[in-house]
């Protein structure tokens, strides 16, 4: 294996730490909205997690739905199939944009209507 190739070989194994770890970031705040509709726990912090899905959402939405780190790894990947860029299960990477928004919308209907 060339040097460029275990170059590559980090670079992406570095992405995909940090992809999981924005992405794990992300579910906790998701659960975290959650938890404060579900028992009327609304505070700042909940607000802010609500900021940063929205954040995250906005991202997405300029990227046409990709996450730029997904686009950074396909640099440095020879194969890109589906969870070729993050650790976790394949298909939850597949479905990983329609679970977490449902469960988003969720937890911000239930916020919503704690604070209405």
């Amino acid at each position: 294996m060339s040097e460029t190739a275990i170059s590559n070989q980090r670079k992406l194994v570095l992405i995909k730490l940090l992809h999981t770890f924005v992405w794990g970031v992300l579910v906790v705040a998701i659960l975290t909205i959650i938890y404060a509709g579900l028992f009327d726990r609304v505070n700042t912090f909940v607000w802010f997690c609500i900021g940063a899905v929205v954040l995250e959402a906005i991202v997405l939405f300029v990227c046409k739905w990709r996450c730029p780190l997904t686009l950074l790894a396909g640099k440095y990947a020879d194969q890109k199939h589906v969870g070729f860029d993050i650790y976790i299960p394949n298909w939850l990477a597949k479905h990983n944009k329609t679970i977490f928004t449902s469960l988003f919308l969720f937890g911000l209907v239930l916020v919503l209507w704690r604070v209405a």
